[in-house]
C-alpha cells in the first residue's frame, strides 16, 4: 500500500465519491437496506472502483473500522450506562422537579428545558425524550393541560442540541475522531454553543409555536408516579453525577494546555501523566459509571444481578449506533486511502469554497436526503477529513469545522427521520403540524449552530 500511487485524476475520483454517496442514499432510502450494511458494502465497492490494490482492500476496511471503534465504542457504551443509571434511579424526575421549584411554575418550560440539557449530556435523544416526557406531561397538566408544545418543544430541542453538538454522543465523537479534533475542545465549544442555540431555537421557538397550535397533553404515560423508585437520589447527587465526567475531561484538556504552555512537563512529571490518563474521555466515563453504580445503585439498595441487568439494558439500544459509526469510519478510511480526500481538497481550493461551508452544505444534503443525523455527520466527516487534515488548520478551526458538520447534520428533520415521528407522535401532532413546528425548529437549530461555529472558526 505504501508503494501504491493513485493514477486517476480529480474528476473521476470525485465522480466515484458522488456515486458512492448516491448509492448510500438509494440503498438506505429506496431499498431500506440497514445503514451498517450499506456503509460496509459501499466502502467495499468504492475501494474497488478507486483502484486500491485488491490485496490491501480488506486490510484498509478493517483497519479503518477498528480505528474508529477503538475510541467511539467505549465512549458510547459508557455514556449509555451512565445515562441509564441516572434514568433508572429516578434522577431525571428529581432534577426536573427541583428546577421547576426553583424557577417557578411560570417559567416551567425554561426549567424543564434546562433539566433536559443537563440530562442530554449522557442520555441519547430518543431515550432522554422518553425519560422526560412523563415529567413534562405531568407539569403541563398541572398548568392546565392544554398546551403541550409550550413544555415539550424546549425539552425535545434540548436533547437534540446536546445529541448533535456534545460528546459523548456518537455523531460528534465520530466526527471528532475522523477530523482529528481535540475532544476536550469539542466538548467545551459544543457546550458553549448548545445553550444559546437551545434558548433561541428551542425555548423561544417553543413559546412562539405554543401560541399558534394549542394541543392538549396526550394520555400516553400514566401519572408521574408510575414506575418511579421510592428512594430517588438527591438533586445535588444527580448534579454531581452529571458534572463528574465533565470535570475529569476538562482536567485532561487543562493539563494539555499547561503542558503546551510549558507550565508543566508531562514527560518528566508522573503526576501529570496520571491525571491526564484519568481525564481521558474513556477513563473519565468509566470512573463516572463506577461512581454512579455505587451511589445510584448500591447505596439505594440495588445490588448483584438486578444492577447488572440495569447496566446491560443500556448497551443493547446503542449497538446499532456503534456499528454504524464504525462503518462510517470505514467509508472515510477508504476515501482517504484512495486519494478522494486530496482531490476534494484541491477542488475546493480551486473554486474558493471554504471547507467549513462545504462541510456544512454536504451534511445538510445528506441529512435531508437520508434522515439520520449520525449517518449524515459521520459520512460528511469521512468525506471531508482528508481535506481538513491537509489544510493546515489550527486546533480551534478543526473544532469549528467538526461542529459545523454537526450543525448541518440536524437540518430539516422530516418524514425520513425517526426523530420526526418520535416527537410528532409522542406530542400528539399530525404530520402537517410536526412539519410546521419540529422540522422548522431543526432547521433553525442547524442554521443557528452553524452561525456560531463560524464565529469560533474566525476566532481560531
Amino acid at each position: 500500500m505504501e508503494t501504491w500511487t493513485q493514477t486517476l485524476g480529480a474528476g473521476p475520483l470525485l465522480g466515484i465519491a458522488a456515486g458512492a454517496i448516491a448509492l448510500i442514499l438509494i440503498l438506505v432510502i429506496r431499498f431500506k437496506v440497514h445503514a451498517f450494511l450499506t456503509l460496509v458494502l459501499v466502502s467495499l465497492v468504492t475501494a474497488f472502483a478507486t483502484g486500491i490494490p485488491t490485496g490491501e482492500i480488506v486490510t484498509t476496511l478493517v483497519t479503518s473500522f477498528g480505528t474508529t471503534l477503538g475510541s467511539v465504542a467505549l465512549l458510547i457504551g459508557l455514556g449509555a450506562m451512565l445515562g441509564k443509571m441516572i434514568e433508572h434511579s429516578g434522577g431525571a424526575r428529581v432534577l426536573a422537579d427541583k428546577l421547576v421549584d426553583v424557577f417557578g411554575e411560570r417559567r416551567a418550560p425554561f426549567a424543564l428545558g434546562l433539566a433536559s440539557l443537563l440530562m442530554g449530556f449522557p442520555i441519547f435523544f430518543d431515550a432522554g425524550l422518553i425519560v422526560m416526557l412523563p415529567i413534562i406531561f405531568a407539569v403541563a397538566r398541572r398548568m392546565g393541560g392544554t398546551n403541550v408544545l409550550l413544555y415539550g418543544i424546549p425539552a425535545a430541542t434540548a436533547f437534540s442540541v446536546m445529541h448533535v453538538f456534545v460528546p459523548p454522543h456518537p455523531g460528534p465523537v465520530a466526527a471528532t475522531e475522523l477530523y482529528g479534533a481535540n475532544l476536550g475542545l469539542v466538548l467545551l465549544i459544543g457546550l458553549l454553543i448548545a445553550f444559546p442555540v437551545w434558548y433561541v431555537t428551542g425555548y423561544m421557538w417553543g413559546k412562539f409555536v405554543a401560541t399558534k397550535y394549542i394541543l392538549p397533553v396526550p394520555a400516553l404515560f400514566g401519572t408521574l408516579d408510575d414506575d418511579q423508585p421510592t428512594n430517588p437520589p438527591k438533586f445535588s447527587t444527580v448534579i454531581a453525577m452529571l458534572l463528574l465526567p465533565l470535570v475529569l475531561i476538562f482536567m485532561n484538556t487543562g493539563l494539555d494546555f499547561l503542558n503546551a504552555a510549558g507550565v508543566v512537563n508531562a514527560e518528566e512529571q508522573t503526576w501529570v501523566q496520571v491525571l491526564t490518563a484519568i481525564g481521558s474521555s474513556p477513563v473519565a466515563l468509566l470512573i463516572s459509571v463506577l461512581v454512579a453504580t455505587a451511589v445510584l445503585g448500591h447505596r439505594r439498595g440495588e445490588n448483584g444481578t438486578a444492577l447488572e441487568k440495569v447496566l446491560d439494558s443500556a448497551l443493547g439500544p446503542v449497538c446499532s449506533v456503534i456499528l454504524i459509526t464504525g462503518a462510517g469510519g470505514m467509508f472515510g478510511g477508504v476515501l482517504r486511502a484512495s486519494g478522494i480526500g486530496d482531490a476534494l481538497s484541491d477542488s475546493l481550493a480551486s473554486i474558493g469554497l471554504p471547507i467549513i461551508l462545504a462541510a456544512y452544505v454536504i451534511a445538510v444534503i445528506l441529512r435531508v436526503a437520508q434522515g439520520s443525523a449520525t449517518v449524515a455527520l459521520v459520512t460528511t466527516a469521512g468525506l471531508m477529513a482528508p481535506a481538513v487534515l491537509a489544510g493546515g488548520f489550527s486546533p480551534l478551526e478543526i473544532v469549528a469545522i467538526t461542529l459545523a458538520s454537526a450543525a448541518g447534520s440536524v437540518f430539516a428533520s422530516h418524514v425520513n427521520d425517526s426523530g420526526f415521528w418520535l416527537v410528532g407522535r409522542l406530542m400528539g401532532m399530525d404530520v402537517k403540524t410536526t412539519l410546521k413546528t419540529w422540522t422548522v425548529q431543526q432547521s433553525l437549530e442547524s442554521v443557528g449552530g452553524f452561525a456560531l461555529t463560524l464565529v469560533v472558526f474566525w476566532l481560531g
